[in-house]
């Protein structure tokens, strides 16, 4: 018998950054590891990882990261913890393992700990197991992982869906599932992001036939923007691509890299002599791949469209296609982009939202898993909250308990002890790390803060040069101002500034002596209330004294 805690460090409430953490007595499992994209608010940030402090102090405790497919919301954070975790296994499949392989070089991250898992393989750590089992999505090689306990298995599903049209790589294994729902599930944790959509996701996760009517009419170059891991989109571009004379060129080296893999290992059908180098690109009758980089969606297509690409520049005949529905959070970006386009005259091609769905499980997908699975206890992931309470209804549509479902936040823990649920209010502290750049946590709560008020009111800057032996201003105070206002149309209001830093810098000046601290803090104070006064904003107000 044991005690089981269960909890997330990041993937409740949110799109994205997904981590859950399952601890069976000593043992410490974590599935998924991913990063969540920031959105136009947090200015200048690429993307957000959960804070993995926890993690870090009970590192001798963790068995291993069990990585369910090959997305950056399961994934992404792996390359900024890489360093932080090198005797820790991370354990994935075949095709996962290729592309996070890709991500750690670009950091010159460790391979020694990447482990390879096969489906229905059973993998052993004491009185503990981990039973991978494939599942449909969007990737190939995609599972879910079922940890095996003595008080009952705990099974999380990752991303997926049932569509039987789906096979090799991407098929699901209904057949073990119903046999682990069989043997007794104490808990599921499942996903929720589509729990508020009726009926199943398959066949409305499927575009052939807008990509086919969208490309037959089109005339001259064709510009797709795609995700580099959403193999079943690019698997459908190509089918249509296969009945047609063109060619394709793909942008990027690691969209090739993965696409040539995954052409290699039969995940993707395709002749490889239709692709063609980059210097076709200009070519009137070719599709060109376009794929997000993981710290920005649409960033490679924005750069197209801005005219900085060196190998590409849209002009009024061309087409652009976006093959997958805007991601909540990320719509005025993508607004932005297609406004962009149509100014350039393009033919601007969108998948409609509301008729196509991506790669998740819908509510008919979400209580099959239910009836599978037969769990006593349920938890609903992966989602914001109006999702997870959604997928708590479709729980309790096929006859669960709402006593039996658990919808938490992150950092809520969940006790299992002898395979009952206990009250337990205990939880772990959570946090963000935001990534600017190439390092973890180089960007915190304050230094946004500064951002934003830099972006809306701007900075002014005091600099004033006083004289070692005398105590005299020799010069300044000089007033420079970036984003705040046009100088030359407001003398008087610079003229008044320098008075006022004067003043300040006269009352806290003896013939010995000038305390730096209290002028910089009255000309903050004082400057920052005349400022304000006379213009309603707040500009952030940097002063510089130095004696020579």
């Amino acid at each position: 018998m044991s005690k089981i805690k269960i909890f997330a460090l990041g993937g409740l409430n949110e799109n994205g950054k997904n981590m859950y953490v399952v601890e069976v007595d000593k043992d410490i499992f974590v599935f998924d590891a991913g990063l969540k994209y920031a959105d136009d608010k947090m200015l200048g940030v690429d993307y957000i990882i959960p804070n993995y402090d926890y993690l870090k102090d009970n590192k001798k405790r963790i068995k291993g990261f069990f990585i369910t497919h090959g997305h950056d919301s399961q994934m992404g954070a792996i390359p900024d913890m890489i360093n932080d975790f090198k005797d820790v296994p991370i354990y994935g499949t075949r095709f996962t393992l290729e592309i996070l392989k890709q991500e750690l070089v670009e950091v010159k991250g460790n391979f020694n700990n990447l482990k390879l898992i096969e489906p229905h393989k059973k993998v052993t750590f004491g009185k503990n197991s981990i039973f991978p089992i494939s599942l449909t999505h969007s990737v190939p090689d995609t599972v879910g992982y079922v940890l095996y306990t003595p008080d009952g298995a705990i099974f999380y599903t990752g991303n997926f869906v049932f569509d039987p049209t789906l096979i090799g790589a991407y098929k699901t294994d209904i057949g073990k599932l119903a046999y682990v729902g069989k043997q007794g599930v104490l808990c599921l944790l499942s996903e929720s992001l589509y729990a508020d959509k009726q009926g199943y996701t398959s066949p409305k996760h499927r575009i052939a036939k807008f990509i086919s009517e969208a490309l037959n009419k089109c005339e001259g170059r064709i510009l797709c923007n795609v995700s580099s891991s959403g193999l079943t989109r690019i698997q459908e571009i190509f089918n249509v691509v296969s009945k047609s004379d063109r060619n394709v060129v793909i942008m990027g080296k690691r969209l090739e890299s993965i696409i040539m893999k995954a052409i290699d290992i039969n995940a993707i059908d395709f002749d490889k002599n239709r692709i063609i180098n980059i210097h076709h690109a200009n070519d009137d009758n070719v599709i060109i791949l376009v794929a997000d980089e993981r710290e920005k969606p649409f960033s490679n297509m924005g750069r197209i469209v801005k005219g900085y690409d060196r190998f590409i520049k849209i002009n009024a005949s061309d087409n652009v296609m976006f093959t997958s529905p805007v991601m909540e959070g990320q719509e005025r970006r993508a607004t932005k982009l297609f406004d962009a386009i149509a100014q350039i005259g393009a033919n601007l091609i969108t998948l409609p939202s509301k008729q196509y769905l991506g790669y998740h499980a819908s509510r008919e997908d979400l209580m099959l898993m239910l009836d599978l699975m037969s769990p006593k206890y349920y938890m609903p992931v992966i989602g914001e909250y109006r999702h997870q309470v959604e997928n708590a209804k479709a729980a309790m549509a096929v006859g669960m308990s709402e006593d039996n479902i658990l919808l938490k936040l992150n950092g809520q823990i969940t006790t299992f002890e002898n395979g009952k649920l206990v009250d337990s209010n205990e939880k772990i502290k959570i946090d963000d790390i935001l990534i600017d750049g190439k390092q973890a946590g180089d960007v915190g709560e304050l230094v946004l803060k500064d951002r934003e008020l830099l972006s809306e009111n701007g900075v002014v800057i005091v600099s004033v040069t006083i004289d070692r032996e005398t105590k005299n201003i020799i010069a300044g105070p000089e007033i420079l101002t970036r984003g705040f206002i046009y100088v030359k149309d407001n003398i008087d209001l610079i003229k008044e500034a320098e008075k006022i830093s004067i003043d300040v810098i006269n009352q806290n000046t003896t013939e010995k002596f000038v305390d730096f601290n209290k002028v910089k803090l009255g000309i903050r104070d004082k400057l920052g209330k005349y400022l304000y006064q006379e213009t309603e904003c707040k500009p952030m107000i940097l002063v510089v004294l130095q004696e020579v």
